[in-house]
């Protein structure tokens, strides 16, 4: 599949850092909403690029449940596999999309060769630990409404999110069934702790 890489940068100017050397060798692919791309246990081959659509880490427990390590609407995803020899987490489509696969010799190539791209990678790492401590801290606090508020703090904007998922996915991602989630978020709303329109989530009582 042709890659028309003048629209794709126009659409994510973050691409324009990518070397010719890796715009040569990527491939695009179409995903499916509901589609498993890599399964826990396979060989990475490849860097992967959300273009649009959205991808998920997701890590499924001996008892079932799933918990969603990482959501990616645009930019890369499961950083980490490429030193790894195997993928810890299934990705999975959470909407139908498309995705940049970059192989993994030629990604490491140019990552030692070309210093901008070197550094683009790096700032995007950093990013991508912040968040993942921002996660790990929600997840080891102990009630849901800690986990709903901290979700505020951390991803919203003055205390208010706009999901761009569904409550069940969102409760995945917050390490809660849904059924306990749409409990807690009534529970707030009827102390006055959190004020809910649609889609939209607001943290308007804080304490201390």
């Amino acid at each position: 599949m042709t890659i028309d890489w003048d629209a794709i940068i126009h659409a994510q100017p973050a691409l324009a850092v990518v070397p010719a050397a890796l715009r040569e060798a990527a491939q695009l692919r179409v995903f499916a909403g509901g589609e498993t791309l890599y399964r826990r246990g396979d060989r990475p081959s490849a860097m992967l690029w959300v273009l649009d659509g959205e991808l998920r880490l997701v890590r499924t427990a001996v008892d079932g449940s799933q918990l969603i390590m990482q959501r990616v609407r645009s930019g890369f995803i499961a950083e980490a596999s490429m030193e790894a020899s195997a993928y810890h987490c299934d990705v999975v489509a959470a909407a139908a999309g498309r995705v940049l696969r970059f192989p993994l010799p030629v990604f490491r190539a140019v990552l030692e060769q070309d210093a901008a791209f070197r550094q683009a990678w790096m700032r995007g790492l950093a990013q991508e630990v912040r968040a993942l401590r921002a996660q790990n801290e929600r997840l080891g606090l102990h009630s849901a409404a800690e986990r709903v508020l901290h979700y505020l703090e951390t991803e919203g904007r003055d205390g208010a999110v706009t999901l761009t998922q569904s409550r069940k996915a969102w409760a995945a991602e917050l390490g809660l069934s849904h059924e306990v989630l749409y409990r807690t978020l009534r529970r707030l709303r009827e102390e006055g702790r959190v004020r809910i329109d649609g889609n939209t989530i607001a943290w308007v009582c804080r304490e201390g």
